[in-house]
């Protein structure tokens, strides 16, 4: 109880502290216009809340996404698992001149903070209600189609989307990535992708276990298998493997086989404890066509 309690009163001096800060810092920004649209403390979700740390990981997914749109306006990018908006902050550009960024989450409360938050007519958010045992496990909608037509965008981003999905999740929904994008477009989705990169660095990792305090949660080893599966992974310390679900490039291979995607590049994630773009990896998929 009294842990809650300190819990509570740090987080109340973070908003404080934050409501005299950030509108100082926002009122210097000159050239990143988009950053303004930073949501407060309270709003933040997901794996980071930092001020600085949404605003480092929003400059990393609008370079990537600028270099694999064929066009820099007027784009309609579908992001799956929008949380409470970073990759619309980082797609803001993209979109404006007649273009869509349609965000969609499990989660009601963030489509509701992003609704409230984002008032452009450029951006559109929609609760699309699904199964997940880390974030929706008491609902019952197994998996369902987007409600969006065939080859209706330019670009599909999902962030820390498919990191929580086993084989079958997996497969269906990059399926539905192939169906809404358009010929030649591409998707930008994270992983926690188990290739030679993670491979080579298992040694090292399982070396640091025990030194300077480091857990095993510390150093993300998939060590237990889900499904019963060798190509879908999870690490024995979470509490639900949806926590966090790493991928073999033989599974990997098997979810694109059944579609029109083809891998076209690979951003090693730091979680392998490798210099890396962005924490997970990112990978780039294009559609054939």
């Amino acid at each position: 109880m009294i842990h809650r309690i300190i819990k509570k009163l740090k987080f109340i001096r973070d908003q404080l502290l934050e409501e005299y800060f950030i509108p100082i810092d926002k009122s210097k920004i000159r050239r990143t216009k988009n950053l303004l649209l930073v949501p407060s403390l309270r709003y933040r979700r997901g794996g980071k809340i930092a001020y600085i740390e949404w605003g480092h990981v929003i400059g990393i997914f609008q370079t990537i996404i600028g270099q694999v749109l064929n066009q820099k306006t007027g784009q309609r990018i579908l992001d799956v698992g929008c949380g409470t908006g970073l990759l619309g902050i980082a797609s803001e550009s993209y979109v404006s001149e007649g273009g869509k960024y349609i965000g969609i989450d499990v989660i009601k409360e963030n489509i509701d903070i992003c609704k409230k938050i984002y008032q452009s007519p450029y951006y559109e958010f929609i609760h699309v209600e699904a199964h997940n045992e880390m974030y929706t496990p008491n609902s019952y909608q197994k998996q369902k189609s987007w409600p969006f037509a065939d080859e209706s965008f330019d670009l599909v981003t999902a962030l820390s989307v498919w990191t929580h999905f086993g084989s079958q999740d997996a497969q269906f929904y990059i399926k539905e990535v192939d169906r809404v994008l358009k010929p030649k477009s591409k998707a930008i989705i994270t992983f926690f992708y188990l290739n030679e990169n993670y491979t080579q660095s298992l040694a090292d990792r399982n070396q640091e276990l025990g030194k300077f305090n480091r857990s095993p949660k510390d150093l993300w080893i998939f060590d237990k298998k889900f499904e019963d599966s060798d190509d879908w992974l999870t690490p024995k310390w979470t509490n639900v493997p949806e926590e966090a679900i790493g991928i073999t490039k033989k599974g990997l291979d098997s979810i694109l086989a059944q579609t029109s995607l083809s891998l076209s590049t690979i951003y090693n994630g730091s979680w392998k404890e490798r210099p890396g773009a962005y924490f997970q990896d990112i990978i780039i998929l294009t559609k054939n066509g």
